[in-house]
């Protein structure tokens, strides 16, 4: 299956000349949508034909439904979200590039201990009011691509959802009052008289705590991880998409790409309904 939103004849012709054959008509996908059927093709060629095409393709069983699942769990920050939410904050204090660079070394793998970038990060955050923290929620804080149309298809197939972040309460619940989301589950920021105090509340949630929160989520619903999608671009989310049945990388860091189901680096979350509905 190979997408893009504005998926390109010369993409096409590229991927019918390597296949020896023109993509089916599959009235289910849309207009930037091509599938080939019975294709034997090492997933390695594939994710090569589709960097230098620049679209996202995949080998997907044809027995894929979204319906088979029982829990849709997502990372928060440029997954769900398209910012980092720590960053805007940061931006406030005039240290959002300082920040900025640790969040993306973290998310590349480059930084081993995350409680400990989280707490460097955090600090540099003393001293701002709280407020703050809405006005980034306000202004900044958009659903990416997709998002709403992901989460309507997960409702209506029967999944749970679970936002599960490195980040920030203050978010998660928030976006889980909106979205309806089931179970969140973040870190706490300290807050005293107004301002942010530069420290996170109680224990990290890391790449551990990622972990746990989907065998939790799994264990409250009655189903097993492997009935589980989990989506994520960094990292810290490499655990929890291990547990995973359908681990999908969004627009993630290439050591996410390399680890997990399927990735989706040009199109909306909402790609993932083809990948998962190609077989009715």
């Amino acid at each position: 299956m190979v997408q893009h939103p504005e998926l390109s004849q010369q993409a096409i012709d590229a991927f019918a000349a390597r296949l020896g054959a023109p993509p089916g008509d599959h009235a289910s996908t849309g207009p930037d949508v091509a599938v080939w059927e019975n294709v034997d093709l090492p997933r390695a060629e594939v994710e090569a034909l589709a960097a230098r095409l620049q679209v996202d393709a995949a080998l997907v069983p044809t027995q894929a439904r979204l319906a088979d699942y029982r829990l849709l769990a997502f990372d928060m920050d440029s997954t769900l979200i398209t910012i980092e939410c720590i960053d805007e904050i940061a931006d406030y204090a005039g240290r959002k590039a300082e920040v900025a660079a640790i969040t993306e070394a973290a998310m590349r793998g480059e930084i081993a201990d995350f409680d400990e970038s989280l707490r460097r990060r955090v600090a540099l955050l003393a001293g701002l009011d709280h407020a703050v923290l809405d006005r980034v929620f306000r202004d900044r804080l958009r659903l990416s691509p997709g998002a709403t149309e992901l989460l309507a298809a997960a409702r209506k197939h029967g999944l749970r959802t679970l936002l599960v972040s490195g980040g920030f309460t203050y978010f998660t619940r928030r976006l889980q009052a909106d979205l309806g989301l089931d179970h969140v589950h973040a870190n706490t920021l300290e807050v005293i008289d107004g301002k942010l105090t530069g420290r996170v509340l109680g224990r990290i949630l890391n790449a551990d705590g990622k972990a746990r929160a989907l065998r939790d989520a799994c264990q409250t619903i009655g189903c097993t991880t492997a009935e589980a999608i989990a989506l994520g671009d960094g990292a810290n989310d490499l655990q929890m998409m291990a547990l995973a049945g359908v681990s999908v990388a969004y627009r993630a860091k290439p050591i996410v790409r390399a680890q997990t189901t399927y990735a989706i680096t040009y199109c909306g979350l909402d790609a993932l309904l083809n990948l998962l509905t190609v077989g009715g």
